[in-house]
């Protein structure tokens, strides 16, 4: 059984979520929440937490980054009406597991919730495309400090995976962090990018 918390500000929104689930065997709604805050209280309770993104007291991206230190194994996948690229990077980066749109069909919503469940990467076309986007734009070559943090793990001989422990993100975005360092850097690997690091001065 998949434990479901629904995280939204608009009472309505989470009484369709709650019918859409309602008839599967394998998914229960556990809980619901109306901000970030709250659904950082009642996580423990869940599997994956369907996420809003803009809402009071604590938005969407925050409450993701929380969740990360203190409920590392619960699963978020944001649903919201925002495609941004303001949107989409800062809730991937903060360890999204996916992100849907509220237009998607009911079975692509099932299909989303029981791929998170599993801890695969979920992502609407429209999101894809922009990710995409993002990666293939031409760089100045500047790192972000989430950036520079990864590469100075990886610099130590750190593994993927230790490294997400350390910055309590997933594993697929410490992949994604380092995706757009090596584009940044002009490189194709870690040895390339560390070597690179050191010669431009980016890590001492």
């Amino acid at each position: 059984m998949i434990r479901l918390l629904i995280v939204d500000d608009h009472p309505i929104v989470r009484d369709g979520l709650r019918g859409v689930f309602a008839a599967e065997p394998d998914l229960e709604v556990v809980g619901e929440a109306a901000n970030g805050a709250e659904a950082i209280r009642r996580a423990g309770e869940a599997d994956v937490v369907l996420m809003d993104l803009r809402m009071p007291e604590m938005g969407g991206v925050e409450a993701i980054t929380r969740l990360r230190e203190t409920c590392p194994d619960v699963r978020v996948l944001v649903l919201t009406t925002f495609d941004t690229d303001s949107d989409v990077l800062p809730a991937i980066e903060a360890g999204a597991t996916g992100y849907l749109l509220k237009d998607a069909p009911r079975e692509e919503l099932l299909r989303a919730v029981r791929s998170a469940f599993r801890g695969e990467s979920v992502l609407s076309p429209s999101v894809a495309g922009r990710l995409m986007g993002r990666v293939r734009r031409p760089t100045d070559g500047t790192l972000s400090k989430r950036e520079r943090e990864v590469l100075a793990l990886v610099a130590d001989g750190t593994t993927n995976r230790e490294a997400a422990k350390r910055l309590f993100v997933s594993e697929a975005t410490i992949k994604t962090h380092l995706l757009h360092i090596y584009d940044k850097l002009g490189v194709r690997d870690r040895a390339a990018a560390v070597g690179e690091a050191y010669k431009r001065g980016l890590l001492s």
